[in-house]
């Protein structure tokens, strides 16, 4: 029967190194050897919680189940926020299993296996091939902060005329700049200072402003849509100008708090506010291709897959100091 070392989080926040069992592999489960995982913000929100942290992870497929159908020993593979789903309710068969009422997602379902580990068992069905051309610590923050962001702009219909804007250039907003740049769009990144202008263009945005103390924002061109990626809420008083009539803003980051924004700019102009979770699994797949094809990758800081490694990672990432993605590797 399988068994591997996991990473926990703990009532006191500390890191907990454990093993996980598992029983002989059935249906469709796959048993992988992890080799790298992304750190998410989402994974600080649990840290005080006794259960296996993680939800970015890439690794190699060791043995399979009897009803597995597409991998085998050897392949490398990704999984993100979604275990699994029921099959047959309305939101499966239309490919929105994300929104299932019997979704197991990370911090809900299968507390007792994540990333953050050196194995994990999961099925077959919520895997996915990595592109040979994207390494493993590429791959891993793909799987959540790329497929959030990516869900965000292709399953919201993003055309390549619109100009996009991002606001923040951290884990989740690098992304977003490479993946609306490589569709087309006018990228415009919104950020608290300069101090990350020079890397923002690098990665595709067209132009750039530093909000921290400004009074108004001269863009080239009104915001089609506007991707918030920071935990705290932007400045209305200089967003809501610039965006144009129509416009849709996602906000993209974990927060327990309420998203507030002025009430009369967004009717008078025909503001939508669009929620949405990580990728379905088509649209995640649809990622990965995308990012291959146009060599999108992550902006990574490795520490080792340890007890003492992951720690340093969360509290790097907890002083704001993360360039831009922290990544676990074994």
């Amino acid at each position: 029967m399988p068994s591997f070392t996991v990473f926990k989080g703990s009532k006191d926040g500390s890191i907990v190194q454990s093993e996980t069992k598992k029983g002989e592999l059935k249906g469709d489960q796959v048993l992988l050897k992890v080799t790298a995982s992304g750190l998410c913000g989402t994974d600080m929100h649990y840290r005080n919680a006794d259960m296996v942290l993680g939800h970015e992870g890439v690794g190699i497929v060791e043995e399979t189940g009897p009803d597995t159908k597409v991998l085998k020993k050897g392949d490398r593979v990704g999984w993100g926020y979604e275990h699994d789903s029921c099959g047959h309710c309305e939101q499966c068969l239309r490919g929105n299993e994300t929104y299932c009422p019997e979704r197991a997602m990370y911090g809900m379902a299968d507390l007792d296996q994540g990333s953050f580990a050196k194995g994990a068992v999961w099925r077959e069905a919520f895997l996915f091939k990595i592109p040979d051309n994207l390494p493993d610590e590429a791959a891993a923050p793909l799987q959540c902060g790329g497929a959030t962001v990516f869900n965000a702009l292709h399953t919201y219909k993003t055309d390549p005329i619109e100009t996009v804007g991002v606001i923040g250039v951290g884990g989740l907003g690098h992304l977003a700049i490479q993946f609306a740049a490589k569709m087309g769009c006018r990228v415009i990144v919104l950020s608290g200072s300069d101090s990350k202008k020079d890397e923002a263009t690098r990665l595709g945005a067209h132009e750039f402003f530093a909000m921290k103390g400004a009074k108004e924002i001269k863009v080239s061109h009104q915001l089609n849509r506007l991707l918030v990626t920071t935990s705290a809420l932007p400045e209305w008083d200089l967003i809501m100008p610039i965006l144009a009539p129509g416009a849709t803003i996602h906000p993209l980051s974990v927060d327990d708090g309420n998203f507030s924004i002025p009430n009369m700019p967004l009717i008078l102009n025909g503001i939508t506010i669009q929620g949405s979770v990580v990728a379905s699994r088509h649209v995640h797949r649809s990622m990965l291709e995308f990012a291959a094809l146009h060599n999108i990758q992550p902006v990574v800081e490795k520490f080792p897959m340890t007890k003492e490694g992951i720690e340093e990672g969360m509290a790097k990432l907890e002083k704001g100091g993360m360039r831009f993605r922290g990544v676990f590797v074994v």
